[in-house]
Formats: structure tokens, sequence, C-alpha cells
């Protein structure tokens, strides 16, 4: 399945350089929702997210992104 990136987050083009487009906007919001997702949340939410496994907290964050692109094409 081919998603929907975003573009790049950081784009950055030095004279004299090949441009370096960094990480996708994709990347960047399920990093930002990563951070995000135990923020007010109580110590039994916590406790949860702790002992999920990784895999779980990475396809829910890019759940998030993915919204977050989505929504921006509206």
């Amino acid at each position: 399945m081919n998603k929907n990136t975003g573009g790049p987050a950081f784009p950055l083009q030095a004279e004299g350089y090949a441009p370096d487009f960094g990480m996708t906007l994709r990347d960047w919001f399920a990093g930002q929702a990563l951070t995000g997702l135990d923020q007010g949340a109580t110590s039994d939410i916590r406790d949860d997210l702790y002992y999920q496994e990784p895999s779980h907290l990475a396809k829910r964050a890019y759940a998030i992104a993915d919204a977050m692109i989505a929504e921006r094409e509206k």
C-alpha cells in the first residue's frame, strides 16, 4: 500500500550540496503523536502504554499521523 507521506518535513537545499529531504511529514507527525500518547494520561493508562508491545504504539502513532495528513488535505 502506498501511503501519502505528506512530503518532506524539513527539506534542506544548501548551495553546492545535493538536496536533503530528511524525514517525511508522516514520520514527523508519528513522532509527535508518540510523545503525546501519554500526556494527560492517568498513571493506570501510562502503565498500560508502558507494557504494550512497541509495534502497537507505533501503529497507533502512524494511524494518528495518517489522520493528520488526511485532515490537512481537506
